[in-house]
């Protein structure tokens, strides 16, 4: 059986007795079939993980004790932020999945001028809520010690540049290679991923006022929801 590794918000140290939540418990009796004794691993985001081992695992109450920490991090050495259009969704849950798993530190998903999702009010908020658990589900999955954070914004104007920053167009762009050398050095970078139709010339006049440069990335042109786990990797290549 696959190790069960799970993100809680809770606060956790060492030889402490916690209580998990309904949700956590129900998981781990019915997904997971575990039982009382079994060891997981528990983490919060904070850094490392805890060896903790199940002590009551009912339908009214889960509990567990634990163990040991591990002082751990799977992080990429540089802080990696991506700003995504707000494409269809299913498109920026790939990316949201994706991109977690080879190690992105944030998503901004940003409307903008060609963007085809339009979110508002409760359809915003019950949304925002989906994406945020297939961020967890995606840490847990992949040994993330730390949680992406997730931001909306309803206008382009409104993202933030993070260190070296960079918005993917094809075209009139500076070529990858001349300043792949240079991200070892930096202390955070950004790249910003456009819609299914690229980002028009307001947007891109939007995100140069913001702090970004127009970056190619290569002769092809990706799908929206490719660009960003391809700049991942391209950068875990480089820096590890």
């Amino acid at each position: 059986m696959a190790h069960c590794r799970i993100y809680t918000d809770q606060a956790l140290s060492e030889a402490q007795n916690i209580t998990l939540s309904d949700e956590i418990g129900h998981y781990l009796r019915h997904a997971m079939r575990l039982h009382e004794g079994d060891g997981i691993t528990l983490f919060n985001g904070q850094g490392g993980e805890y060896r903790v081992s199940l002590e009551q695992l009912s339908r009214q109450l889960s509990t567990c004790y634990v163990e040991t920490y591990r002082d751990v991090s799977r992080e990429l050495g540089i802080p990696i932020h991506i700003v995504q259009c707000a494409n269809k969704s299913d498109k920026i849950e790939t990316v949201l999945q994706k991109a977690t798993e080879l190690g992105a530190a944030s998503f901004q998903i940003a409307n903008s001028q060609r963007a085809t999702l339009k979110l508002t009010g409760i359809k915003l908020e019950k949304r925002l809520e989906r994406w945020q658990r297939i961020i967890i589900e995606a840490a847990e999955q992949s040994g993330r010690t730390q949680i992406p954070t997730l931001y909306w914004h309803n206008h382009l104007s409104d993202v933030q540049s993070m260190g070296q920053s960079f918005a993917l167009h094809p075209y009139q762009a500076m070529p990858w290679s001349a300043v792949r050398n240079t991200f070892a050095e930096a202390s955070t970078i950004s790249f910003a991923v456009g819609p299914e139709g690229g980002w028009s010339q307001d947007d891109l006049n939007t995100l140069q006022a913001r702090g970004f440069q127009s970056l190619s990335f290569g002769c092809r042109i990706l799908r929206t929801e490719t660009v960003a786990p391809a700049l991942l990797a391209a950068m875990q290549g480089l820096l590890e």
